[in-house]
């Protein structure tokens, strides 16, 4: 091994050993635990007989290290500050004074993300886990952006609390992390938790009260496109304005505009020739009505429909399905057999895929469903995709969409 080889080596070992070198190098202090009267005050009223031992268990304990009458009154003193009295000192000031932020574990709304998100190349699969898991990536720093600095950032590293000044606080990604990372948000109820893995990947987990509200505000006008040719996470764009539609077709859309508002689960189908602007729509009632509600739009392909889930964490959500009839076919043909396609689209539309079991409490109890789909047909349609209950409303186009 050469000598630079054994100087990076010696280098990384003090980085990751010394915290004076890679945190306190770094902007972070040593966490000293402060006295806090109220909290004195909480101890007393909620249980004044523990207080009292352990008041008298300490008192006694200083007593016994001063007390000792074959050592003279100065190595007495020093006694104090060894390390038995020293413990049983501490041990009694953790009791009294407040505990470093810790997340409170006790609230279900969570929301987890490792960063960088990695995406595994394959040729044989589309990559929805990669896109979902950005998608996660992007609503957990956005609701951290609208949280703004925390009221308080500590670390605990190697045995030892550290505190990091919010006010000196710039960003997530240029804090040092070295050991695991807790913050808090009193007003909004919010905390986060980060740990440091291998290779510079994090695991950032946001815990709250009520993250709905936060979650909505931070997915406002994101899309998802998946698909076998392309995926991303971007913006609604919408070419044509719902006004430049026939008179037909704008009434046909009040119509679906009010059901959105009164149902929580609504299925469109839409049929027509090739130019009559099924997409178009599809893409114009997006923009103009779901987004401002404060849905998520994921628009679907062949390759993704069949894989596709719908996020737990999102309270409101739009799938667009063009050409519904090359995937949910009639399940008597031999190329409908060949594939799960239309039992995944009948799931979706039925809710048995993704709310079969749900928690009460959470999200996706009040979780709220749009599906818009297209077609050129409905004669290749599977028979059950088109019972009622199903799907809610059925519009054919007829004029031509230039």
């Amino acid at each position: 091994m050469s000598a630079e080889d054994m100087g990076d080596r010696e280098n990384n070992f003090h980085q990751n050993n010394s915290p004076n070198r890679g945190l306190l190098g770094s902007g972070w202090r040593p966490f000293y635990r402060q006295f806090d009267w109220e909290h004195v005050v909480h101890l007393a009223s909620s249980d004044p007989l523990e207080l009292a031992q352990k008041t008298l268990g300490a008192a006694s304990d200083i007593a016994d290290a001063m007390g000792r009458h074959q050592y003279t009154w100065w190595a007495n003193i020093l006694n104090v500050f060894s390390e038995n009295t020293r413990y049983e000192i501490d041990e009694f000031w953790d009791y009294i004074t407040p505990q470093p932020v810790y997340p409170d574990y006790r609230y279900k709304d969570v929301l987890v993300t490792e960063t960088p998100v990695v995406q595994l190349v394959s040729r044989a699969s589309i990559p929805i886990d990669y896109v979902l898991n950005k998608l996660q990536e992007i609503t957990v720093f956005k609701v951290l952006d609208l949280l703004g600095k925390p009221d308080a950032i500590t670390q605990s590293f190697m045995e030892r609390h550290f505190s990091y000044p919010p006010e000196r606080f710039v960003s997530w990604e240029r804090l040092e992390v070295l050991g695991t990372v807790y913050a808090s948000w009193a007003r909004f109820g919010c905390w986060l938790q980060i740990d440091s893995y291998d290779r510079g990947r994090r695991c950032y987990t946001l815990i709250c009260q009520d993250i709905a509200p936060l979650v909505s505000k931070a997915t406002y006008n994101l899309a998802v496109i998946l698909g076998g040719y392309k995926s991303r996470v971007g913006q609604v764009h919408s070419q044509f304005p719902i006004r430049t539609f026939s008179a037909e077709v704008q009434s046909f859309t009040d119509t679906v505009q009010q059901a959105i508002l009164d149902k929580n689960q609504l299925a469109v189908l839409v049929s027509g020739e090739p130019g009559t602007g099924k997409t178009a729509w599809t893409q114009a009632v997006a923009k103009e009505i779901l987004v401002p509600l404060g849905y998520v739009i994921f628009i679907l392909d062949h390759d993704a429909v069949e894989n596709f889930v719908p996020p737990s964490y999102l309270e409101r959500i739009c799938i667009i399905i063009n050409e519904a009839d090359n995937l949910a076919q009639d399940r008597s043909t031999a190329e409908a057999q060949r594939t799960n396609k239309t039992e995944h689209i009948l799931s979706l539309l039925d809710g048995t895929l993704y709310q079969s079991v749900i928690d009460e409490h959470g999200i996706q109890f009040q979780q709220k469903l749009v599906v818009l789909m297209t077609c050129n047909t409905t004669e290749r349609l599977d028979p059950a995709m088109l019972r009622k209950g199903r799907v809610d409303f059925t519009s054919e186009f007829t004029h031509k969409f230039v």
